[in-house]
């Protein structure tokens, strides 16, 4: 049985904080290329996680994902260098580098395009 509003994979981009809060949300997520999006109300991942097993495993091997990315985005924010920085995000994410403009990947790290532009001339 297929989770109510649920078509295919789950979208892994999301303003969590905003959707468990219910407060406004804060952020933008931007789609660089075609995307498929999943518009899912609170109340129908309730829904969800009732209805399927499959679904609500997913969803907490999903948020254990993130929320270890969280914490290693943290402490790379906390305790790495610019250089560091780009380099880990080169290994993690090796083919977005060559698809996303230098600017957001700048921004993704925390530091500025000039900054990004030095590290990436250094390396």
């Amino acid at each position: 049985m297929q989770p109510t509003g649920w078509r295919g994979r789950v979208p892994t981009a999301s303003d969590l904080y905003s959707f468990l809060t219910r407060l406004p949300s804060t952020l933008n997520i931007d789609a660089m290329e075609d995307s498929q999006v999943l518009l899912l109300a609170q109340a129908d991942l309730e829904t969800n996680y009732a209805e399927s097993s499959v679904f609500e495993r997913y969803m907490r091997l999903l948020l254990q994902s993130r929320e270890v990315a969280l914490q290693e985005r943290v402490n790379a924010t906390l305790s790495q260098t610019s250089g560091e920085k780009y380099q880990h995000f080169v290994r993690q994410y090796p083919t977005i580098v060559q698809r996303v403009p230098q600017h957001v990947i700048a921004f993704y790290l925390g530091i500025t395009p000039e900054s990004l532009s030095r590290v990436r001339r250094q390396l």
